[in-house]
């Protein structure tokens, strides 16, 4: 009697024991991330930028349907994340849509998504060495308070495999939703100057570079022009910006403006240059007789530049690494567009350990110059750089398009990597310290705060095409189909230059992802379905065997 008690009494506590751990696992949620990279855990800077959603944020994710593994892959890491961002802030809300499942609107829904600018992704399917095409579109749309914007999930790097794009893409996939988000829900507050009036590019030829930044930054136009006129109340106008940026100046600058520019970086403002010390444009090559002129570029400041770090020199980078250019094969009706090697358009390869330039595709040059660093006040990063096999061609130089057609002798290619982009920091002194100054003002200052200056050796880096008076996607070469990283290299710059941190952060998250071999599975498929399927039956029959042995010995 009493041991049937002290049963009943145990049964009883633990009864209880199991309702109270149930109760607290409804009011209780934890989830442990065991991945020795972190790769569900969202970063900080991630957070803070969806920390102030009050409302709903609705995104609706179009990569859905029968994929190959590796894009399930990309898409179980989507919903992975989202439901990290979703388990932080409940306000954010996602579903997935495959807009191709119904096939009478099929037609209708690729119509839809690529006016709104999805372009789909057309995939090569192999399956038992039987290839198919597949089209899926990896893309998703954030909205919030009447405000949309769409978020890419695939990022392409030149000459990946797919499972490489789809790592890639796993990485990147946290920015791109932090990127979009933070679009959507952080009001704008910097300020961009684009200089105008020394020959720098014109607005259409930046189009696609400025209509990304005006959804993060204010963005205007300013002209040195009445630095003539009035230079302390010019300086005064342009202290009010966060940022300046000249693309690819082509006229000289004078004294008085670049005291002004000087200032601008005393007194803490950030500076973006795009310039180059030769003039040379692919575009003057495309004559009857295929040939231009390479000309020294004098802007006129040298000894500004030099002042805080870095030489430009008037030099063209030969590079046996680089972008074709597409020249008319042929005559007349019978010509033929083709790509051919081009080695003045150098393919730079970005600081891994930089996140500006970590992870980025090859930004794309044409006829760069080559920077130096020199000793200064500030601290020098290289962020870009040519490949090892170069070589440098002073100026004046004929430029003929005849070259495509010789083959380079690579023991000519002996001068190693080329500076292409430098990143200064710190404290700048002033160019005009202990000199005579060309006009006085109270703003004048010898010495900086901390402040930010990039200076890239061709302003081409900027440049997008521009096609029946349509700007074209900066960095995408339409001839050969291949995109390359100028715009996420400027985008990112931007935001380092005005201490975006949250997005930089972000980006600097290291992913690695484990892929099966699709070779080797093809190559043992045989060997794995007899383990897989022989196997389980071969141990059944040993079971039974052994079974019917004891069973005989026992009873027998």
């Amino acid at each position: 009697m009493l041991k049937n008690k002290s049963n009943l009494i145990k049964t009883v506590l633990v009864l209880i024991v199991l309702i109270v751990l149930n109760w607290i696992g409804t009011k209780v949620y934890k989830r442990f991330d065991l991945t020795q990279d972190q790769r569900y855990t969202l970063s900080k800077s991630a957070l803070a930028i969806v920390k102030d959603v009050k409302s709903p944020l609705i995104v609706d994710v179009f990569l859905e349907g029968e994929f190959p593994s590796e894009f399930r892959r990309l898409r179980n890491e989507t919903e992975q994340l989202l439901e990290e961002f979703s388990l932080n802030n409940p306000h954010i809300k996602f579903n997935f849509i495959n807009p191709l499942e119904d096939e009478k609107s099929r037609d209708n829904n690729i119509e839809q998504l690529m006016q709104r600018g999805l372009e789909p992704l057309q995939l090569s399917v192999n399956i038992s060495g039987k290839t198919s095409q597949e089209l899926i579109f990896p893309w998703a749309l954030a909205s919030y308070n009447d405000q949309t914007v769409k978020i890419p999930l695939i990022k392409n790097k030149i000459g990946a495999t797919q499972q490489e794009v789809v790592t890639i893409s796993i990485q990147h996939l946290e920015y791109a939703f932090a990127e979009g988000f933070q679009k959507l829900v952080t009001p704008k507050s910097k300020k961009i100057a684009i200089l105008k009036g020394n020959g720098q590019l014109e607005d259409r030829y930046l189009a696609d570079f400025l209509q990304t930044e005006k959804e993060h930054y204010f963005i205007a136009p300013f002209t040195l022009d009445s630095v003539a006129t009035n230079a302390e109340a010019t300086l005064k106008k342009l202290n009010d910006f966060d940022l300046i940026i000249s693309a690819k100046p082509t006229e000289a600058f004078t004294e008085e403006e670049k005291l002004v520019l000087d200032q601008f970086t005393m007194n803490g403002g950030n500076s973006l240059w795009l310039t180059e010390s030769i003039l040379m444009d692919k575009d003057s090559l495309y004559n009857d007789e295929g040939r231009g002129i390479a000309l020294i570029n004098d802007l006129n400041l040298n000894d500004f530049f030099f002042k805080y770090g870095v030489r430009i020199n008037p030099v063209i980078v030969n590079d046996m690494y680089s972008a074709p250019i597409t020249i008319a094969m042929g005559e007349g009706s019978n010509a033929q567009f083709q790509p051919l090697k081009w080695p003045y358009s150098p393919l730079a390869a970005g600081n891994p350990e930089h996140p500006i330039t970590s992870n980025l595709n090859l930004v794309k040059f044409d006829f760069a110059s080559q920077l130096d660093t020199l000793k200064s006040s500030t601290t020098k990063t290289i962020l870009l750089q040519s490949s090892k096999l170069t070589k440098l061609e002073g100026v004046p130089k004929e430029i003929t398009l005849q070259i495509v057609t010789q083959d380079p002798d690579p023991s000519t290619y002996t001068k190693g990597p080329q500076n292409l982009a430098v990143l200064l920091e710190g404290q700048f002194t002033s160019v005009y310290k202990d000199r005579i100054k060309p006009f006085n003002s109270a703003l004048n200052k010898d010495l900086s705060p901390d402040t930010k200056m990039i200076i890239i050796a061709d302003g081409d880096v900027i440049k997008n095409d521009v096609v029946k008076n349509q700007p074209q996607e900066l960095g995408f070469d339409r001839w050969t189909g291949q995109s390359f990283g100028n715009k996420e290299f400027l985008l990112n710059a931007v935001n380092y230059l005005l201490s975006d941190g949250n997005l930089l952060n972000v980006r600097t998250k290291d992913i690695n992802i484990a892929f099966l071999d699709a070779q080797k599975i093809e190559d043992r498929k045989t060997q794995w379905q007899l383990i897989s399927i022989g196997l389980p039956l071969l141990i059944l029959a040993l079971f039974g065997l052994v079974f019917n042995y004891v069973r005989r010995r026992k009873y027998a």
